[in-house]
């Protein structure tokens, strides 16, 4: 049985984006395959009437001092960009398209528009900040603003927001391991050991 990492997330979740940090390396321990999922995690909200943990200042506050802690235990720069929390439709459509469009460039789009989130601190809600962006990182502006107003690509990202909740998806990121869900970047530990747990239980 191959083993899988269902990784579904938004652009715009630090918490996301330091479980991206640390999935890749940990799947390819594991001899696991990582399946990206984007969604949008408003519409997941509205779904599931959840709300970002910024909404209440004290767990708002605690929850980011902890994203520091683990970005520091992962030796991963970190912060967050001005304006936070961003807007992310528009870049998680771009993202859905090119995973539909041209999948090989995937994972180097994702690193680009993680990293100008989260590593350089860039505020890709501003048009100008995000084609610069993808310009350094050798993307066309253009085609990813044309990918982002396709009426397939909007599709697919609706459908992949409603498949996530059908699941059980309240929040980002989430995980899944066979039927296992892991909701929190601080729950990957529980991911490498399910998957661990699959390959004894194959083995035995």
């Amino acid at each position: 049985m191959h083993k899988t990492v269902d990784f579904h997330f938004d652009l715009g979740s630090p918490a996301s984006y330091l479980a991206w940090t640390q999935l890749p390396a940990l799947c390819a321990r594991e001899g696991a395959t990582l399946r990206y999922c984007p969604m949008l995690l408003g519409g997941v909200f509205q779904a599931t009437g959840n709300a970002s943990p910024a909404m209440i200042p004290a767990k708002g506050r605690y929850l980011f001092t902890d994203l520091a802690r683990f970005a520091a235990r992962y030796g991963v720069p970190y912060g967050l960009p001005p304006g936070f929390p961003v807007n992310t439709l528009t870049l998680m459509r771009g993202l859905v398209g090119t995973q539909l469009r041209a999948p090989e460039r995937f994972e180097a789009l994702l690193a680009v528009l993680f990293n100008g989130l989260f590593a350089q601190r860039r505020n890709l809600s501003d048009s100008a900040v995000l084609d610069q962006t993808l310009v350094e990182g050798g993307f066309d502006p253009q085609l990813f603003r044309a990918l982002a107003v396709d009426d397939e690509v909007k599709a697919a990202l609706r459908q992949a927001t409603e498949a996530a909740v059908a699941r059980g998806v309240f929040g980002a990121p989430t995980c899944f391991v066979g039927d296992e869900m892991f909701f929190g970047q601080d729950r990957l530990d529980f991911v490498e050991a399910a998957l661990r747990q699959g390959a004894s239980s194959v083995s035995s």
